[in-house]
């Protein structure tokens, strides 16, 4: 048990080292709104975690690396103590980037030494592996921030060159039917998962029938074409007068020039494909779409149920270990449920019958931010390969689009 929690240790805290390599101090600093945070606070962060939850209960007399860390780098924890207002953590040039990367390497050594002299510590090999999945959390965010950040730039940054992917036709949209009946959801205590995840539990779905992929670009542009953004029919309510007030015409990141749309990728500016799937797209665009388009969202329970039906179980779908940054085209044959974006459902974030959060500082984790938030499945181009489950529930306000977020459609039978 020690080898394989401190190889899995080590790799994800060197991968998140390893997504900053390419980065400048002054790319780490920048905060352009409260939803998005500097890949310098991340790397901290997460360093903070381990440090805060683990070392400090584990190691008596244990001496915090600074003291004032706890209060740069606790993003939300009460049960923490006071922290800086999460709109202003890029307002701290100090510690430095360099001073950072000391942090991490002397609590992964302090980290490993804990392991190796408690081998057969149940509790502690649970915290260390959702600090692990705790990280992986954050390396997605890392490199969505990052994207957002970059954005603003006139000179549209390079994070990873992408060699000029051949066209190919996207897979056929095929409706999978899938009968009514009662279902099984949620995760067992049999792997880890977060606490919002359990406890498995019987719901009743009524027959109906979900696309075999997402949407792609050019099923999008089809209902730009169709002044979509300029029917207040298809909207709900807050959704139209988000559109209205923000002025929104098209998927965040796309901009006209020449008469062309491009969309602004970590492998720079691009002329759009329309192959490939569809994302940065809010639950109102979302909603929005599968309204014009004679169809609805699944609920998060219809999507679980089709994906343990259909999907494939290889986990091939284009994830952050593939180095793309950026969804590709999905190929015919291939029932993507998992990778390339996280897919809005039409399911409230609440939590489960009989959903219990952990004990202690970690428990406010999950269940406190159940309420005005939507429910996304499936994971995303930048999400870490081996962190994602078909029960795993993403979470996010109905505005929100900076995270790599798509649209799979469904239907009543």
């Amino acid at each position: 048990m020690e080898t394989s929690i401190t190889n899995r240790f080590q790799s994800v805290r060197e991968t998140t080292v390893r997504l900053v390599e390419k980065l400048s101090p002054e790319d780490t600093v920048v905060q352009p709104v409260v939803d998005v945070s500097p890949p310098k606070w991340h790397l901290a962060h997460t360093t903070w975690f381990f440090e805060t939850f683990i070392l400090q209960n584990f190691i008596k007399g244990y001496k915090p690396f600074h003291a004032g860390f706890d209060y740069l780098f606790n993003s939300y924890y009460q049960s923490q103590g006071s922290r800086v207002q999460r709109d202003m953590r890029g307002f701290h040039p100090r510690p430095l980037l360099s001073e950072v990367l000391q942090y991490r390497k002397t609590i992964d050594k302090q980290m490993l030494q804990l392991i190796s002299s408690s081998p057969d510590d149940a509790k502690l090999t649970e915290l260390v592996e959702l600090g692990i999945q705790h990280e992986q959390q954050h390396q997605e965010l890392l490199i969505t921030d990052l994207k957002y950040i970059w954005s603003f730039s006139p000179l549209y940054p390079v994070y990873a060159e992408r060699p000029e992917q051949p066209y190919t036709s996207p897979a056929d949209m095929k409706w999978l039917a899938v009968d009514g009946g009662i279902y099984e959801t949620g995760e067992s205590d049999n792997i880890f998962h977060f606490d919002n995840e359990s406890p498995r539990h019987k719901v009743f779905l009524y027959p109906y029938r979900i696309a075999s992929r997402p949407v792609t670009v050019s099923e999008y542009l089809e209902f730009m074409e169709d002044e979509g953004y300029y029917n207040w029919h298809h909207w709900l309510h807050e959704g139209w007068h988000w559109v209205t007030n923000n002025a929104v015409t098209s998927p965040l990141y796309w901009k006209k020039i020449n008469g062309k749309w491009h969309t602004y990728t970590l492998n720079g500016l691009k002329i759009i494909d329309e192959s490939e799937t569809l994302t940065h797209i809010s639950f109102y665009e979302a909603d929005a779409f599968a309204r014009w388009s004679g169809a609805r969202l699944p609920t998060e329970q219809e999507w679980e149920v089709a994906a343990n039906l259909f999907g494939s179980k290889d986990k091939d779908y284009n994830f952050l270990d593939n180095n793309n940054f950026h969804p590709t085209t999905i190929s015919e044959g291939n029932n993507a449920f998992l990778g390339q974006v996280w897919e809005w459902t039409n399911s409230a974030y609440l939590p489960y019958p009989g959903f219990k959060p952990w004990e202690g500082g970690i428990g406010e984790y999950n269940g406190k931010f159940m309420v005005n938030q939507m429910v996304l499945r499936g994971g995303s181009c930048v999400t870490p390969h081996d962190h994602i489950r078909l029960t795993y529930r993403n979470f996010f306000k109905t505005e929100l689009r900076w995270q790599f977020t798509g649209i799979r459609l469904a239907k009543d039978r």
